[in-house]
């Protein structure tokens, strides 16, 4: 089937799409000339930033205090009973993704397909692509039966390119009765302080694994990224130690990162890990095991005591 309508449900941080928002909104405008924004809120503020990147219309659903997932996907359902039904709706691979697709596929009794990093049309069906084994295989799948195809993809899949398009139109969707399960609602968000760029967005990230030997020594990695302009990142080792928080974890359990350096300082390189990071457009690794599977996928290897390698860079970027 050809893709004639298209979804793309939408996030905002900051008064701004999200990364992950604008790389869906990019494929799915090369899938289809008409797609849509679902987004919570009133969409005025992100209309302009949606149109930009592809999206022909956005419907806005305010929320208020209930639950974003239960209210949306509510919504959703709802402009389907109604008589438009999408051929494709697109999920970004996070929290308030997952919970919103896993809610209307119950509502509309529809199969999802989550962790993808691709989707075709060919004309006579749609198929997603996605990893396993820790990425060392991809596996092709094609939906059956019939639309609305719910799809989940992780970030960076996509490269999140401007069409130039103008402010897309706003259209307010109301959220249905909730019954019992509008009961739960949200009284506070704390947001992570946080300096410099995010960890999934940045162009530069400099990680640190158990090589570190201990906490303390994650300072280097802090100064590091910071002396780059980057992110701080971290293999799940040291997260689960508590050396540094679960954002700052890098991989099959974390954040999938592809930015065009990323530094692993004393990180192994296990499976898990790589999957998060291979995508990289450049990886130096600095580990004092030459053995260490890293290397195996690194564009630079340093083998040596990441405590005599990263001083002597730091002092190095300092004296610039």
């Amino acid at each position: 089937m050809a893709l004639n309508n298209i979804w793309v449900f939408a996030q905002v941080a900051n008064g701004a799409p999200t990364s992950a928002t604008l790389e869906l909104l990019t494929k799915a405008r090369s899938l289809s000339s008409n797609v849509t924004a679902i987004i919570g809120g009133d969409g005025n503020s992100a209309a302009a930033a949606l149109g930009e990147f592809g999206a022909t219309k956005v419907y806005a659903v305010d929320h208020g205090n209930s639950l974003p997932g239960v209210a949306i996907a509510s919504a959703m359902k709802s402009v389907i009973d109604g008589g438009e039904t999408p051929d494709l709706i697109m999920f970004p691979q996070n929290y308030e993704g997952r919970d919103v697709m896993s809610r209307l596929s119950v509502k509309i009794d529809k199969t999802v397909i989550t962790n993808n990093i691709d989707i075709t049309d060919n004309g006579s069906g749609v198929t997603v692509v996605t990893p396993i084994f820790g990425g060392n295989t991809l596996v092709s799948t094609s939906f059956t039966g019939s639309a609305p195809y719910l799809a989940a993809f992780r970030p960076k899949s996509f490269a999140a390119e401007s069409a130039g398009g103008a402010a897309a139109a706003v259209t307010a969707v109301a959220v249905p009765d909730l019954g019992s399960t509008g009961g739960a609602t949200v009284n506070a968000v704390h947001v992570e302080e946080t300096s410099g760029p995010k960890l999934d967005e940045a162009d530069i990230v400099v990680s640190g694994g158990r090589g570190l030997g201990e906490s303390a020594s994650y300072a280097m990695i802090d100064e590091l990224a910071q002396l780059l302009k980057g992110a701080p990142g971290a293999s799940r080792a040291i997260v689960d130690a508590g050396w540094v928080p679960y954002s700052y974890q890098v991989g099959q359990t974390g954040k999938v990162v592809k930015p065009n350096i990323y530094i692993a300082a004393g990180i192994s390189g296990a499976t898990q890990h790589m999957v998060g990071m291979k995508g990289s457009k450049n990886i130096i690794a600095i580990n004092k095991d030459k053995e260490a599977p890293i290397f195996g996928v690194a564009d630079l290897g340093i083998v040596g005591d990441v405590h005599k390698v990263l001083p002597k860079l730091i002092e190095a970027l300092k004296g610039r």
